[in-house]
């Protein structure tokens, strides 16, 4: 590449810089700095409350072994492997029905893709009703269980509402991958005789794989941040379904900055973690796949 088309090039992203700048590494810094200090907490030698800013180094980071904090990651992550899995399995079925019907096929969609399109506040108070103790949940189990009390079974019914709000949206972004698979390929295997079942795991499966991942990628993103499903159904505060956002919301609202930006610096770090190492698994294999298949072409 010639010198001016590399300056050209640069100067076409550098708005797209910018803005990166502004909205993710300032405020990345600025949450570093701050977990390093504190506000307003300790009395000086008189009995005066402190005032202004401290710096006590990573005294903050020492709340990550508390049990609190140990009890909101375990949440989070289970939260994230037990939501992403069932909505992954079930996003498949959908949009493999979506995709497949043939006579009303407008309206399945529609009603299929509903529950993605409900705000997250308003699932979360709709879920809250229906796990209420004489709420429709116990009627149909014949039991009465308090779902929004401490215990696993709150855990449980924020699994359910959650992969009853998502799980469209993982279907909406396979059954986009399905439409553009040639439909030569299913009437090659049709007549090679392979069953229903081998030609969903060895042709359309991995076909539609790279539009999978990036949708179980974005929702490893947005079950690692949950934050208002848990706290509108169950409510604040609640340890069975705390999460590192909700404990980061905590500790701010109590004007306990530093290590409310300690935690967010954990779980920025947290989620880039898991994003990297999905990356380099998957998106290594999604390589070599288009490689591969660029050769044989």
């Amino acid at each position: 590449m010639r010198r001016g088309a590399r300056w050209f090039a640069a100067l076409m992203i550098s708005p797209t810089l910018l803005v990166l700048a502004l909205v993710v590494i300032y405020p990345l810094l600025s949450a570093a700095r701050e977990s390093m200090y504190v506000r307003g907490e300790g009395l000086d030698a008189d009995g005066f409350v402190i005032e202004g800013e401290r710096f006590v180094g990573l005294a903050n980071y020492a709340g990550l072994v508390g049990e609190r904090f140990v009890n909101a990651f375990a949440n989070t992550t289970v939260f994230t492997l037990a939501t992403v899995a069932l909505e992954t399995v079930l996003g498949v079925a959908m949009a493999l029905v979506m995709h497949g019907v043939l006579r009303g096929r407008g309206l399945v969609r529609a009603s299929i893709l509903i529950p993605w399109a409900v705000p997250t506040a308003i699932s979360g108070l709709m879920w809250r009703w229906v796990f209420q103790a004489d709420g429709v949940a116990n009627a149909i189990i014949g039991e009465k269980i308090l779902w929004t009390t401490e215990g696993v079974q709150a855990k449980l019914a924020v699994i359910i509402a959650d992969t009853w709000k998502t799980a469209p949206f993982v279907g909406l972004l396979v059954l986009a991958g399905l439409q553009i698979i040639p439909t030569m390929v299913y009437e090659a295997a049709k007549v090679d005789g392979a069953s229903a079942w081998q030609t969903f795991w060895r042709i359309t499966l991995p076909l539609v794989k790279p539009a999978l991942v990036v949708a179980v990628l974005f929702r490893i993103l947005d079950a690692l941040a949950m934050f208002d499903l848990p706290f509108v159904m169950i409510g604040r505060g609640k340890f069975s379904v705390e999460t590192l956002s909700a404990l980061v919301w905590d500790e701010a609202t109590q004007l306990r900055y530093g290590p409310a930006a300690a935690y967010g610096i954990v779980l920025v770090a947290y989620i880039a973690a898991i994003v990297f190492v999905f990356v380099r698994l998957l998106g290594a294999d999604l390589l070599a796949d288009a490689r591969s298949r660029k050769g044989q072409a």
